[in-house]
């Protein structure tokens, strides 16, 4: 798996066991990442949390880009060990937190993200209780195959890559 752009633009990093993480998908994350810079005009000074880490390729993209902060949340060790070694080999800080996202959110609360990136296992039916904990934000991105109700928030963008959605949501 290589890192599509930014300062580490090419650089092949280890990607967890497909059946323990499904990284999103190189040419969804250039996408993902060029409709963010369009949004924001630069992606210096800010932050992102990765709500279901997985791969944490998400992260390592928005480090890479610029972002100052990448936060990840994954509950499964083995992949999380993984991700910080990704971390450790390019010279990154790791914020990466093992934990099962829906609880380690609300630890969040009182903080502010300039992007929430959101990709839960498929059908897993938690996209919604996700939404509901978020915390303050800019836009936070949706990566779904499935409908989502995306009451409370305005929909300010959202294509469809092959039978995945991505949406980009704001308050």
């Amino acid at each position: 798996m290589n890192i599509t752009g930014g300062k580490f633009n090419g650089r092949v990093i280890k990607a967890p066991d497909a059946n323990l993480a499904r990284p999103t998908l190189s040419k969804i994350r250039m996408a993902v990442f060029n409709t963010l810079y369009s949004q924001l005009g630069s992606f210096e000074g800010k932050t992102f949390l990765d709500v279901y880490s997985g791969s944490g390729i998400m992260g390592l993209e928005a480090i890479s880009r610029g972002f100052e902060k990448a936060v990840g949340i994954e509950k499964n060790k083995t992949v999380l060990e993984i991700v910080k070694n990704n971390y450790k080999t390019l010279g990154i800080e790791s914020n990466l937190i093992l934990g099962d996202s829906l609880k380690v959110l609300k630890r969040f609360e009182e903080q502010r993200f300039d992007i929430i990136y959101i990709d839960p296992p498929y059908l897993s039916g938690i996209y919604e209780k996700t939404l509901s904990l978020l915390p303050d934000f800019e836009i936070a991105v949706v990566e779904h195959s499935e409908e989502v109700d995306f009451s409370g928030f305005k929909i300010i963008q959202s294509k469809n890559y092959g039978g995945k959605q991505i949406s980009y949501i704001k308050k």
